[in-house]
């Protein structure tokens, strides 16, 4: 359970990560997944936002978990 809740955790940091960076810089078109959903139109700095700090917060879970 730990190496998936890290795994979960590294991956949406880095999708938030990224999606911050496609929104400013125009890189990471083709895998930052923030900006493909119409649902998100207008509001994907800060959907990018809550996936990094949901990123932080799993991994913070997963050290945690470690613990016990």
């Amino acid at each position: 359970m730990r190496k998936f809740l890290e795994v979960a955790g590294f991956l949406l940091l880095l999708q938030g990560i990224g999606g911050l960076v496609h929104e400013w810089t125009g890189w990471f078109g083709l895998w930052a997944l923030v900006h493909r959903p119409d649902a998100l139109a207008g509001h994907e700095v800060f959907a990018s936002i809550v996936l990094a700090a949901a990123g932080v917060a799993v991994l913070i879970a997963s050290e945690r978990a470690a613990k016990k």
